[in-house]
């Protein structure tokens, strides 16, 4: 029910608190669109019919954390974060997505190179080690960037931004690269035609 001449405020049948209307879940079900129970209660309905379920299933039943209000326990990495490390989620009891904003974001860095490259970070590791952890281009910069053949899609190396958008900018093309090296090397390029659309660089 609604509190007498405050709006913006509902009170939840399990707790009895009078809470605003942001701390219930939307249900068009109901006359107001919110559910009876408040998120706090649904969550801690959840965690206990989880507990009991679990434990009668014979199953390891997570340790409960001492989470303090307007905090939350991230399942991923442990760590219990303030609201404000947390993605929105409309649909969940607490309103908050079931990972914290750092592990959401790894976990998509993993699903990118999976997706794009077909690699995993510890496949992607592996190759900066085997480059001693700097770009196989340049030999300098720090290896960051995947690089891969458009072609084929096989994963050629890890390079650095500059380097990687260099040999991107040129195309891939092998043999623009080579002219650009001998072009660095103050070779003046005199185009011999071999064939229609195709040149010799000068032996």
């Amino acid at each position: 029910m609604r509190v007498a001449g405050e709006s913006n405020a509902k009170q939840c049948r399990k707790c009895t608190r009078d809470r605003p209307l942001a701390a219930f879940t939307r249900d068009k079900n109901r006359r107001d669109g919110l559910q009876v129970h408040c998120r706090e209660c649904v969550a801690e309905y959840s965690a206990t019919h989880y507990r009991r379920r679990r434990e009668a299933m014979g199953k390891p039943v997570r340790e409960q954390v001492d989470v303090p209000a307007g905090h939350k326990l991230c399942r991923t990495c442990g760590e219990v974060k303030p609201h404000s490390e947390w993605h929105r989620n409309a649909t969940a009891s607490d309103g908050l997505s079931t990972r914290c904003k750092a592990c959401r974001a790894e976990r998509g860095r993993q699903d990118h190179l999976k997706r794009q490259y077909g690699i995993t970070e510890a496949e992607r590791d592996g190759l900066i080690a085997s480059q001693g952890g700097v770009c196989c281009i340049c030999l300098s910069a720090p290896a960051a960037h995947v690089d891969h053949c458009h072609k084929t899609g096989k994963v050629r190396g890890v390079l650095c931004f500059n380097c990687n958008s260099a040999i991107g900018k040129l195309g891939d093309d092998p043999d623009t690269v080579r002219r650009a090296a001998a072009y660095l090397e103050g070779n003046s390029w005199k185009p011999t035609l071999v064939a229609p659309g195709v040149y010799q660089l000068p032996s």
